[in-house]
């Protein structure tokens, strides 16, 4: 597939887009710095400027696209990553603007110019406990999709709004367009750097709801969020299977949800992010699940 990705040089994004090149697409990577990444092509623009969504969306991603002489392809899919990544970079009237602003945008170009498969990327931050004042517990364990989204935080309310926004181009356009709710993004190297500390302190991974994804399996899901059709609106969790500390789950439920319904039966260590809705749905598969044999090896 010919594929736009927005946002595509910060963290979650240049993994991504090794995962998909690596499965055979073509990736033109959209965002204010350049990926570094050999068979990528890139382009620099601002999403919050609707000319340059449209410039791009309709654009050649490299000079081998002018040899045929049939003019500009039209990209099969378009994968937006691109944001301001969190509260506390920018101002939060900054960080709303960007992200809706920009998500728009984005939607509104490919859709104008005949996209059918937009995957956008919303946030574990809609369920209103990663950023809130105070701690916040979720209504129900595990949680997934149809858990309220309730957030207090310009980066989540963006996030929210930024849902919204794709279920009511879908609905005009009938394109298909999924939502991923990305939990904590952890990279190859950041295991050994970082789970001794999560497995010394478990507290440290509430904001979290103690889970994570594997910037890999991150890849995957995207995949196969590119391999089914005719879904229409959706989002999907996007975690791995296993949580992120030391602990079982029945003992963090008991130090840290006590009074909190859990609504099915959960593994010594699953997380309590359910994925289940994009195994079902997309076939979603992740492979980067066993970080405690990492450590112990």
């Amino acid at each position: 597939m010919r594929i736009l990705f927005t946002g595509g040089s910060g963290k979650a994004g240049r993994h991504a887009i090794a995962y998909l090149l690596a499965q055979g697409h073509r990736v033109l990577n959209v965002d204010l710095t350049p990926l570094d990444m050999d068979g990528v092509d890139n382009r620099m623009a601002d999403i919050a400027d609707a000319g340059q969504m449209f410039d791009v969306m309709a654009s050649y991603a490299g000079f081998d696209e002018l040899d045929p002489g049939t003019g500009v392809p039209r990209f099969d899919a378009v994968v937006h990553f691109a944001a301001v990544p969190r509260i506390l970079l920018k101002t939060d009237n900054e960080c709303f603007r960007v992200n809706t602003l920009g998500t728009y945008n984005v939607l509104d170009a490919a859709l104008k110019m005949g996209v059918r498969k937009v995957i956008f990327a919303s946030s574990e931050t809609t369920y209103g406990i990663c950023f809130a004042d105070g701690e916040r517990k979720p209504d129900y364990l595990p949680i997934d999709e149809e858990h309220p989204t309730i957030p207090e935080d310009s980066y989540a309310m963006s996030k929210v709004v930024n849902e919204a926004t794709a279920r009511s181009f879908q609905r005009r356009t009938g394109a298909d367009i999924y939502g991923l709710r990305i939990n904590n993004v952890v990279e190859p190297h950041e295991y050994a750097r970082d789970f001794p500390g999560y497995v010394a302190n478990p507290a440290s991974r509430r904001r979290n709801i103690f889970a994570y994804i594997d910037a890999r399996d991150l890849g995957h899901m995207v995949d196969c969020c590119l391999r089914v059709d005719r879904l229409g609106y959706q989002v999907f969790n996007v975690a791995n299977d296993t949580h992120s500390v030391g602990m079982k789950t029945d003992d963090l439920l008991a130090e840290f949800y006590a009074g909190v319904p859990v609504t099915r039966a959960l593994g010594p260590e699953e997380s309590f992010y359910s994925n289940a809705k994009a195994k079902k749905m997309l076939g979603f598969s992740p492979q980067h699940n066993d970080w405690r044999s990492l450590l112990a090896g």
